[in-house]
């Protein structure tokens, strides 16, 4: 749950949308109660036409408690004046305006919190990915080493996608359906307390089996989710090794073991989904044998009590009607939260692993390259027990050529990579024209080196900005000018 709740910093840059698309959701709600509420005195025009207002006020004799229920039911009186004032084509005339208005209202501003919503979430996920994106860069080389590059791919798309159905829950789900709720239970208990009392009894049993249900879902999630980043890593793997794996014959068994990933998630998939989709039918279920009864005692209430109408019985059917989807929807986001909780929780795996290569408070910037690299004593572990570089000392002079050999693993690769700290010796000192590289701005000691790297790599996109890499006004002349020293120029200009 900590981790959700960290996730919910980052929708702070919007809270003026937030308000704007709670404002829409709580008067889509008004308006939704109000075009159901209408359908009473619809009927009472239809089937009761001698019903005057004050019949109206002086149905229901039973008691009604204090609070929200008296309220809606001044609102109710005031309404019903409105409506039969005057004869009666007058009032279905008022009716008919009535319920269109509503209607209308009722959508328009269901369309704009749900407009205003969308742009919230979809901006969440976009800081998200950037965020993430950005500390990604600035983590050092051996985080990558040690990590699968299909997981952290899996993260940053998969993971965080789902976050987005958590952000939905809350600001959606738990503000419109309590409304919803609170709406349609106003109005049914302005109609009859007794019969809300044995619609309420349906929710004990049904939050208990949901929050059994929650557990299991927010395990599985998790486990789904890292079966999912193994089918990216694998994906990632053989395409960026597709020569190695013909050059073996290795097509069936790459095949074999990507099928056999894809069935351990179709597996968990299927588990999920079973879990999540039995609070739905749990929840209708239970709500149905809550009706049952509710049909029984306001049909005695109508046939032989007389203490209730029955344009008030069906309206009030209406309405409990229109309350059982918000109810089921809210049952329902317990197991969201915890689904966008374990997916958070890989994120801020990312987030909250700290860069080990720093600034140092008080480091320089690196001017120039005038006289010398000088290696002492340095030594380097990967976090093994042996060294790959133990006590390495040498001097390269400006202006020299240095060549360094040796077998494959042998820790040239390394040595070469502790020049532009891409790591630090666990031992010994690296100075540049006798300042340590630790005392100097990682930014300034790597803007003036370049590499050129084993691994032959492109961008996606066109050979000139693939030259030109991170200079957006670099002229075309230079471009040629290094591509023809590269001896690469050929006819891509």
């Amino acid at each position: 749950m900590n981790e959700y709740l960290r996730i919910l910093k980052f929708v702070k840059p919007y809270w003026k949308r937030v308000v704007t698309s709670v404002t829409s959701t709580f008067l889509s709600s008004l308006f939704n109660g109000l075009s159901i509420y209408l359908f009473i005195p619809l009927l009472d025009m239809l089937f009761n036409p001698q019903k005057i207002v004050q019949s109206q006020e002086a149905a229901g004799n039973s008691y009604v408690p204090e609070g929200i229920a008296n309220w809606f039911r001044s609102i109710k009186e005031q309404l019903l004046r409105l409506i039969y004032s005057g004869d009666q084509m007058d009032a279905l005339f008022r009716i008919c305006i009535i319920v269109f208005l509503a209607f209308f209202f009722k959508n328009l501003f269901g369309y704009l919190q749900s407009f205003i919503m969308s742009s919230v979430e979809e901006g969440v996920i976009r800081d998200i990915r950037n965020t993430v994106y950005r500390h990604l860069h600035e983590l050092p080389l051996g985080y990558f080493t040690n990590e699968r590059t299909g997981d952290l791919i899996s993260r940053i798309t998969n993971d965080v996608a789902l976050v987005n159905g958590g952000i939905s829950a809350l600001f959606v789900t738990l503000i419109r359906d309590p409304l919803l709720i609170l709406v349609f239970l106003g109005l049914a208990l302005s109609i009859s307390w007794q019969l809300v009392m044995i619609s309420l009894l349906v929710f004990p049993i049904a939050l208990t089996i949901i929050g059994w249900i929650a557990v299991k879902l927010h395990k599985e999630r998790g486990l789904s989710q890292e079966r999912l980043a193994d089918i990216t890593s694998i994906l990632q793997e053989t395409i960026s090794g597709v020569k190695l794996v013909k050059a073996f014959g290795m097509e069936e068994f790459e095949t074999k073991k990507f099928k056999k990933v894809t069935q351990r998630y179709y597996s968990s998939l299927v588990k999920i989904t079973r879990m999540r989709d039995l609070s739905s039918p749990t929840t209708e279920i239970l709500s149905v044998i809550a009706g049952v009864f509710i049909i029984w005692y306001g049909g005695t209430q109508v046939l032989t009590h007389e203490s209730l109408s029955a344009s008030e019985f069906i309206g009030f059917l209406l309405i409990i009607f229109q309350l059982m989807p918000p109810v089921k929807e809210l049952t329902s986001i317990n197991n969201r939260i915890k689904e966008a909780s374990a997916a958070a929780k890989r994120i801020f795996e990312i987030l909250d692993m700290k860069p080990t290569i720093t600034d140092k408070e008080g480091a320089k910037s690196l001017e120039s390259f005038e006289h010398s690299i000088e290696f002492k004593n340095v030594s380097f572990s990967y976090g093994t027990l042996d060294n790959v570089l133990d006590n390495i000392s040498l001097t390269v002079k400006k202006g020299e050529v240095v060549a360094i050999v040796g077998p494959s693993g042998s820790g040239k690769t390394t040595l070469v990579d502790l020049l532009p700290r891409f790591y630090d010796p666990i031992e010994g000192s690296i100075y540049i024209d006798g300042i340590d590289l630790r005392d100097l701005k990682v930014a300034s000691l790597r803007d003036k080196i370049g590499i050129v790297t084993q691994e032959t790599i492109l961008f996606n996109d066109t050979v000139k900005n693939n030259i030109a890499y991170g200079l957006d006004d670099c002229p075309l002349e230079k471009i040629i000018s290094a591509a023809k020293a590269a001896n690469a120029s050929g006819n891509a200009f």
